[in-house]
């Protein structure tokens, strides 16, 4: 049970609008998570980098707090907030096992219209 206390998964999911950080054990439960809207910014702040910041300084506060060592990192999205919340995670000390990217990407696409008939 010692690995299931020093290791921890972090998903950062990073949008044009919003950057939501989530803190979770090696089964999937939450432990703590955090958003911009939670911080107090409203509108069009919410997607800034200030904000994204925040919110990475806050949750390697709570990984500290929780005494995990260990992290693995998925990250999705294609917005402002994934390099900074990495970066700040890095210089905290905290030892980065693995990035991983599952932003989704369409391999065909949607079907295209029927051809028109005239």
């Amino acid at each position: 049970m010692k690995f299931y206390k020093k290791h921890g998964i972090i998903y950062i999911s990073s949008t044009f609008n919003n950057t939501i950080s989530t803190l979770t054990d090696i089964y999937g439960n939450t432990i703590v998570w955090y958003s911009s809207g939670i911080l107090g910014y409203k509108g069009p702040k919410k997607s800034t980098s200030l904000a994204a910041q925040l919110i990475s300084e806050k949750l390697t506060v709570s990984i500290l707090k929780k005494n995990i060592k260990v992290v693995d990192v998925y990250i999705k999205g294609l917005g402002l907030g994934k390099e900074i919340t990495l970066r700040i995670i890095n210089n905290s000390g905290i030892l980065i096992r693995s990035i991983t990217d599952i932003t989704p990407i369409p391999h065909n696409g949607c079907r295209k219209k029927k051809r028109r008939r005239v």
